[in-house]
């Protein structure tokens, strides 16, 4: 089962490995790990996306809660998922078909050089991974992935 916990921690030195201990010590992976400043507040937002079992999301949840640097968790089914993709391609490939593609999938060519194309793709992690599968014929060169981010409808 897949899980999204959104983590308000204090923005101060030593929280994240805190946090990521605790999922280490339950044995679980995290599949996607966020982390960024709210604005004019002194806290943080991590995103933090796994798999497992929900009795053991609920034992995460509540250490979490422990933690004294963590203010607040919030765990929901009616969160808003997006996730940026960035991939380079050889300029040997035709631009108006990566944009044509890129735009299917809310992005756009963000850079063109010499000798490469890079499109920016921001939507919800499974249409990420599908873009990713339907550009595998114009040999990407490189992909980045920036791990999802979400926010509570």
């Amino acid at each position: 089962m897949k899980k999204i916990l959104s983590v308000i921690v204090e923005n101060e030195h030593g929280v994240l490995a805190r946090v990521v201990n605790l999922f280490a010590g339950r044995g679980y992976n995290i599949d996607s790990l966020t982390v960024a400043p709210i604005p004019q507040s002194n806290y943080s937002r991590m995103t933090i996306a796994t798999q497992g079992e929900p009795h053991v999301f609920e034992q995460i949840a509540k250490q979490l809660n422990k933690l004294v640097p963590v203010y607040k968790v919030i765990e929901s089914d009616n969160f808003i998922e997006k996730e940026m993709a960035m991939v380079k391609f050889p300029i040997e490939n035709s631009l108006s078909d990566i944009d044509a593609l890129a735009r299917c999938y809310n992005g756009s060519i963000s850079n063109v050089s010499d000798d490469f194309i890079v499109a920016t793709i921001i939507d919800r992690p499974a249409r990420i991974d599908n873009f990713i599968k339907g550009i595998k014929r114009y040999n990407p060169i490189e992909i980045v992935r920036s791990g999802v981010s979400v926010i509570d409808r």
